[in-house]
């Protein structure tokens, strides 16, 4: 599903009335046709999709976070597919106060880039990351990884941020990433390493010096964020059918 399948985002349009388009056969915004509606509604449609051929031509995808209804942000992720930055951190505990961020890792295009405490984990590198990034992918992000990151490096993320926790549980998924992994089917090279094992192998690693411990520890961090894409792709083409196909004429 596309942006331009949408017009829940436009003033006066709901699930019903937007659902009632798609079964008319309006299921792009080129098939619209202000007539469709009462005055008011069709009107609002109408401004609704000139301001939005701009910002998407714009690659504004803070004007569709802005406008679409809460949790529907995964509606703008075949429009920002490209530029998406899935991502994770690991850290040394829950407390940003007290603890650290020890590893940081992004995948957006395909590649996948991981930073380290001590060595290349600074502010103007994940503000960099982060300013060249259409919008966040996270898993339970938007409480814990954001907030975390903001806090120990004076960042404020505007990007707009979807959290994949939130939006699985739309489809009836529920719990941790793993668990939710294992429920669509995604596997894992190293099932042995979770967050526990995560702090354990960095002190590992700072107090010891063990550089094996440190790759583990990456290589864990870096299947995050990648296995984050492959769960949004899941999602999303559950979540297209179950939404926008289903009220399809025919």
């Amino acid at each position: 599903m596309r942006l331009q399948n949408s017009f829940i985002a436009a003033t006066g349009v709901g699930e019903k009335t937007e659902r009632k388009l798609w079964r008319q056969g309006v299921t792009h915004w080129d098939d619209f046709e202000a007539d469709l509606l009462g005055p008011k509604t069709g009107a609002n449609v109408r401004a609704f999709i000139d301001d939005a051929r701009d910002r998407l031509d714009a690659g504004d995808a803070g004007f569709f976070a802005d406008s679409l209804p809460s949790g529907s942000l995964w509606r703008a992720y075949g429009n920002f597919a490209d530029d998406a930055c899935f991502f994770d951190i690991e850290t040394t505990g829950l407390d940003s106060a007290r603890h650290d961020v020890t590893t940081v890792s992004l995948h957006r295009g395909g590649d996948t880039r991981t930073y380290v405490k001590g060595e290349d984990l600074t502010a103007d590198a994940l503000r960099e990351e982060f300013e060249a990034s259409s919008m966040l992918v996270s898993f339970n992000g938007k409480r814990f990884d954001q907030p975390f990151l903001e806090d120990c490096f004076d960042l404020d993320v505007s990007v707009p941020h979807l959290d994949l926790l939130y939006t699985c549980k739309q489809l009836g998924l529920s719990g941790g990433l793993k668990s939710v992994e294992r429920a669509v089917g995604i596997d894992r090279d190293d099932e042995d390493v979770d967050g526990r094992e995560a702090v354990r192998l960095w002190h590992r690693y700072d107090r010891q010096g063990d550089d094996a411990a440190l790759d583990r520890l990456v290589r864990y961090n870096r299947e995050d964020a990648e296995n984050l894409q492959t769960l949004l792709d899941h999602v999303h083409e559950r979540l297209r059918a179950d939404v926008f196909e289903a009220h399809l004429p025919g």
